[in-house]
Parts: structure tokens; C-alpha cells; sequence
């Protein structure tokens, strides 16, 4: 699993870009669906490092920038700071899930959060979501609508204006 994972990093990195699409499709296709074509964004509970649970249905209501990182990313640490400097500034409002698709989870995701001081939500999720989502490469960050549907996913590590364009019509 790890081998795979090893093997899209290049790809992940390769389309990389400065703007947020449209949600993707569903199914491994990777093209950009129609914007007006609202696609229900896949639900999950998954715990946090500090032991509780997250539910996506539990935000409803309210957009949700989720990232899906691995540890042995280099893309995804790079990542990191836009998402705090995110956080800090719309986190009341906005929430962000880091999901760490980790295969060995809590023990090796909470030491990487703590040395790069990881301040928005981070969730031990797996590849298995992160397929559920179309995100197969790391990072993959999308950010959903407050009824639940994906607005726009992003692969490769996201420009803070772009991701700021994204969430403009909620970040008021």
C-alpha cells in the first residue's frame, strides 16, 4: 500500500496547481466536473488525535476544508502553513480536517503534528477514504459546501490565494 502511495507522490506533485477545480467526477477518471453539478461529499466519523470523533455530517451547515496528507509527503509538510495561516485567520468559521491517511496511524501522525505544529483539526483517516473522495495523490484538499456537497478539490500543495478564492463567498 505504501509502494502505491510512493508512486502517485510524483503525480501529486506533477499536477500540482494554483487554483482550486471543480470537484472531480466520480470514479478514477480525474477530469473536472461541471460546476452546477452537486455531488454529495462522501460522509465519515473519524477519530482525532486527542481521542475524540469528527463526523462530517456534524458540520453541515457550514463550508469544510478537508486535506488529505500523509507523513512521508514532502508536498504535505509544505502544505502545512498555508493551513495554519487558514485557520488562524477563518477556522471559527471555516473548519479544517487534516486526514492523515497514515497506515500506521496515531504513532506516526501525532509525533510529525507536533514537530511541524500541525493547529487545525487532524483526523487518522485511510486510503480507502481518501479513494471514496477521488484523491489519489497527497495532498489533495477539498472544501465543501455548507449543504454538503463538494465545491472544488485541488491536488499538489495550494496557494493561500487560492484557497482564499475558493471559500470567498462563505469567508465574509
Amino acid at each position: 500500500m505504501r509502494l502505491r502511495a510512493l508512486a502517485l507522490l510524483p503525480l501529486a506533485i506533477a499536477l500540482g496547481c494554483e487554483r482550486l477545480d471543480p470537484a472531480p467526477a466520480s470514479g478514477a477518471s480525474g477530469r473536472a466536473r461541471e460546476p452546477s453539478a452537486a455531488v454529495a461529499a462522501p460522509g465519515f466519523t473519524l477519530p482525532d488525535l486527542a481521542g475524540g470523533l469528527v463526523s462530517l455530517a456534524a458540520l453541515r451547515g457550514r463550508p469544510v476544508v478537508i486535506d488529505f496528507w500523509a507523513t512521508w509527503c514532502a508536498p504535505c509538510e509544505r502544505q502545512v502553513p498555508v493551513l495554519n495561516a487558514f485557520h488562524a485567520k477563518h477556522g471559527d468559521r471555516i473548519p479544517v480536517l487534516g486526514i492523515a491517511v497514515d497506515v500506521d496511524g496515531a504513532s506516526a501522525v501525532a509525533p510529525f503534528v507536533q514537530q511541524h505544529d500541525l493547529r487545525y483539526r487532524v483526523l487518522l483517516g485511510d486510503e480507502d477514504l481518501a479513494q471514496d473522495y477521488d484523491a489519489f495523490g497527497f495532498p489533495t484538499l477539498y472544501v465543501i459546501r455548507p449543504d454538503g456537497t463538494i465545491h472544488s478539490a485541488h491536488v499538489g500543495v495550494v496557494s493561500p490565494e487560492a484557497l482564499e478564492s475558493a471559500v470567498a463567498e462563505w469567508a465574509g
